[in-house]
């Protein structure tokens, strides 16, 4: 945000502490002391308070709709009736979740839109062995590694004392070589490329843990545009009552706090607001000065992130 080539310069000549009117150069900035779950365990507790059920690890294998609305939702084995639907879960899934079932023209939009899944590797490690910032990106060919996060730089309250985590990530296709391989050969992985970066000895590492994550990032491809416009068109048609929300929900590449904002201003939706919750993370100002701007909001792509060839993405996952 209001970042350019000049402000970029003149910070690193003449930085001012806690830089805030350039949103890429902060220094500073609050961090829940046990991490980002903090939140969620939160809202659980105020929903729960409230005396309203949150079912966990309980996977949405049904949407019952008819005459023009959802009215029942089936999950666990159980089936809830419903006034509205708020979904988080992959934009692809919820179409799929209907019925009755969507039209084949709108099943075909749904199969052709793509994710790309993401795999941890923490690496437990001396404290010495990490780095003062929080994340780097890795560019070198000779690892797979694309991202090293060092979580102890996060909050010490997620490290013991005198140890950190580097969280080494590998963006990957569910059931490639990496998703598929062993967690100990995942790890073992993990210390030699951390070695052959120079970031420490691969005998340095004292435990290791591996976490996938599917669906992780929203694949824009030169169809996705026109894909996500069917599933939407569809849902406002035929569900109005139903509400995508979120990166997966929307298939929309947002960061976190956009991605959570849109579930807010649906909620204000639903008592009377007129939010368009499309628009988020594409107004002008958010994003870097340049050229590229405005090709940005043309697209509607929001966050910046590369479109990518179907022909350059063999692996397609759905």
């Amino acid at each position: 945000k209001n970042l350019s080539l000049f402000k970029a310069v003149m910070n690193a000549l003449l930085p001012s502490r806690n830089q805030k009117e350039i949103a890429s150069l902060i220094e500073e900035f609050e961090y829940p002391k046990y991490g980002p779950g903090m939140m969620w365990e939160r809202c659980t507790e105020k929903v729960q308070a409230q005396g309203s059920e949150v079912a966990m690890s309980t996977r949405v294998t049904r949407i019952r709709h008819e005459g023009g609305r959802a009215v029942a939702v089936e999950a666990g084995g159980r089936e809830f009736a419903c006034d509205n639907v708020i979904s988080s879960m992959p934009f692809t899934h919820l179409l799929k979740a209907m019925d009755p079932p969507v039209p084949a023209e709108v099943l075909a939009a749904a199969d052709d839109i793509s994710y790309r899944d993401f795999l941890t590797v923490a690496l437990v490690v001396p404290e010495e062995a990490g780095f003062p910032d929080n994340w780097i990106y890795i560019h070198s060919p000779d690892v797979k590694v694309g991202r090293i996060q060092n979580f102890g730089s996060w909050s010490p309250y997620l490290v013991k004392e005198g140890r950190t985590c580097l969280g080494l990530e590998y963006f990957v296709f569910e059931g490639d070589e990496l998703w598929s391989a062993a967690d100990e050969d995942l790890i073992a992985q993990g210390g030699r490329e951390l070695e052959i970066l120079g970031l420490l000895d691969a005998d340095a590492v004292e435990a290791g843990y591996v976490v996938r994550m599917p669906k992780a990032y929203p694949t824009y491809d030169e169809t996705y545009a026109d894909n996500v416009d069917v599933l939407r068109t569809w849902i406002q048609e035929n569900t109005p009552n139903v509400f995508p929300v979120g990166r997966n929900g929307m298939h929309k590449y947002n960061n976190q706090d956009h991605s959570m904002y849109t579930a807010m201003l649906t909620v204000e939706n639903l008592f009377g607001a007129d939010h368009d919750i499309w628009a988020v993370n594409v107004e002008e100002e958010y994003h870097e000065e340049g050229e590229a701007v405005e090709e940005l909001r043309e697209s509607g792509t929001g966050r910046a992130a590369p479109v990518i060839p179907k022909a350059a993405d063999p692996a397609r996952r759905h």
